[in-house]
């Protein structure tokens, strides 16, 4: 893993993973309070999770809440996910308008990173890949299987498609049945770090069993976590602050 991915003043990729922590109000006075929280707990970035706005059919209404959660937390690189049904999250819109709302959320200048899911249409993805690197945002390409845990092979071919497509944080989170699925997740994931990696990478078991990848990824090769300030946005994440006491522990061990 050679190259870093800066947003603001976040290095990803170089020391303690970097933790982030989603926004999930449905409505604007939500978010706002949501952001405000983030003052406190000092989160390295904020993913905005629209797939839980109630206005995310709206591209006008999205660019508005965009502004004002700029507004409330200036400082904090902003991650712009739209989470769909298929993969967890709370919505499914059509292709096209997908496709539309990344591509708006790219060239707002008010995103630092947008999240594209590896299983659309590769044009789509290269596409909005292009459109946010002309706008200077960066991109994590991933996937979210909840029905279990793929080889690990399947897993950093994933991850290695991401690269491939021009993901520059390739992305890949995993529902686990028991702690062999975790052991599987946490070696592909030090396999593609140590063989296949030219950027950084963010992988997770997800769920109770799948915690010790949320915290260990310094050891494996995962540069990023997802925590929870309050209500957590996928099933087995940690609340900030205990997370960074165990990921501050486990870099002063290394």
């Amino acid at each position: 893993m050679s190259r870093t991915v800066t947003v603001k003043n976040v290095i990803i990729g170089e020391g303690i993973p970097k933790i982030c922590v989603p926004l999930i109000g449905a409505t604007l006075s939500e978010l706002k309070q949501e952001a405000e929280a983030l003052k406190v707990l000092q989160p390295d970035l904020v993913e905005w999770r629209t797939d839980f706005f109630a206005e995310v059919e709206d591209v006008a209404a999205v660019k508005n809440a965009l502004s004002e959660i700029c507004s409330v937390i200036p400082d904090l690189p902003l991650i712009f996910t739209f989470r769909s049904a298929k993969e967890g999250g709370e919505k499914q819109v059509s292709t096209e308008y997908y496709t539309a709302l990344n591509k708006a959320a790219a060239e707002s200048g008010l995103v630092d990173i947008i999240d594209v899911e590896l299983f659309n249409d590769e044009q789509d993805v290269k596409l909005l890949v292009e459109a946010a690197h002309a706008h200077n945002v960066s991109v994590i390409i991933s996937n979210h299987d909840f029905q279990g845990t793929p080889p690990k092979e399947e897993i950093i071919s994933r991850l290695c498609k991401a690269q491939e497509l021009g993901g520059d944080l390739p992305k890949i989170a995993v529902m686990p049945r028991d702690a062999g699925d975790v052991l599987t997740l946490l070696e592909a994931t030090h396999i593609m770090k140590e063989k296949y990696a030219d950027r950084p990478i963010i992988t997770m078991s997800m769920a109770g069993a799948g915690v010790i990848s949320r915290l260990a990824g310094e050891v494996f090769g995962s540069t990023l976590t997802f925590g929870a300030a309050h209500k957590p946005s996928a099933p087995g994440q940690v609340a900030v602050a205990e997370l960074r006491n165990t990921l501050s522990l486990l870099h002063r061990s290394l």
